[in-house]
């Protein structure tokens, strides 16, 4: 099956499993848009040719968002959020890094990630049947890691107290071509800070759109950017293995939210929009995504 044609299939399932809302992105559905200013430091610049990577300061559009395709289910059904940035270029131009709380996904391959969405029949309370979930990890192995994550996973206390991460590796290219492996991850200003599952089946739908809107009437939502530099062992095609912990890990830029901006809700937060000095890795998944974003975004629009 061609690609495009299997991201269909994906989004066709994704809509079987947790109904057609019309309106919303297929995945992570629910979420608030904001305006926000990117510093870098220009530690990467001997890493990357990318602009907004140099030293000096850009433009940015943040969506914080439940990762569930249901836009109605509680907040504590979705326990892990998302934190996606497109950077505003000089040239006109966007690129977008796309982050998780979560360090790695459920499935190395598109084909295993649509045969896998059945999974989703058997949730309850965002977890999935204790009995289904033995079967898969039967079936395939190497998403045993993400299945268990999913099990005891504890959503961050608000979007501001999240650790993100890009899930998927990404090369830095830099003026004599060389490519260093890398992983993005966003690290909020203060403590990461979780919720109990007791504390999280208490709150509302809405409640962590509302907490993100309270912090930044206040001031400024901050977050720092880290990459984790991959070494040659370190798989960059399977987006179910992390990286070891001993990597080192380089700041490389800051990123301060201000103001709501409902004008984002329209972009697509493609994590294959790259810059040049940046390419895609191997991984599979992540280069599905392309298609999957370009489908979901078509069908939104047309419902509007």
């Amino acid at each position: 099956m061609k690609k495009s044609q299997l991201a269909e299939t994906a989004i066709d399932r994704i809509e079987k499993v947790f109904g057609r809302h019309q309106g919303y992105r297929r995945a992570h559905a629910r979420g608030k848009s904001y305006r926000a200013r990117f510093t870098a430091t220009g530690s990467a610049s001997e890493l990357t040719t990318a602009s907004h990577l140099q030293k000096g300061e850009s433009r940015a559009f943040v969506r914080f968002s439940h990762f569930s395709p249901d836009p109605t289910w509680a907040d504590a059904m979705s326990p892990v959020k998302g934190m996606a940035v497109q950077f505003e270029l000089a040239n006109g131009e966007a690129t977008n890094i796309v982050g998780v709380t979560s360090p790695i996904f459920f499935a190395k391959t598109p084909e295993i990630f649509t045969e896998m969405l059945g999974v989703a029949k058997s949730f309850k309370k965002g977890k999935p049947s204790i009995t289904e979930l033995a079967g898969l990890l039967k079936d395939y192995p190497e998403s045993g890691a993400m299945l268990n994550n999913i099990r005891k996973m504890q959503a961050p206390a608000s979007f501001a107290t999240g650790q993100y991460n890009s899930v998927h590796a990404f090369y830095f290219i830099g003026l004599n071509g060389q490519r260093r492996p890398i992983k993005y991850v966003w690290e909020p200003e203060g403590e990461v800070e979780t919720l109990s599952p007791l504390d999280a089946v208490k709150l509302p739908v809405g409640s962590f759109e509302a907490d993100i809107e309270d912090r930044i009437a206040k001031g400024p939502v901050n977050f720092r950017l880290d990459v984790i530099l991959g070494q040659p062992e370190d798989p960059v095609d399977d987006p179910t293995k992390e990286w070891p912990d001993d990597r080192e890990k380089l700041t490389i830029g800051y990123l301060a939210i201000v103001e709501e901006a409902p004008e984002a809700d329209e972009i697509v937060f493609d994590p294959t929009l790259v810059t040049e000095g940046i390419a895609c890795s191997e991984d599979r998944i992540l280069n599905f995504r392309h298609d999957a974003y370009r489908i979901s975004h078509q069908r939104r629009m047309s419902e509007q």
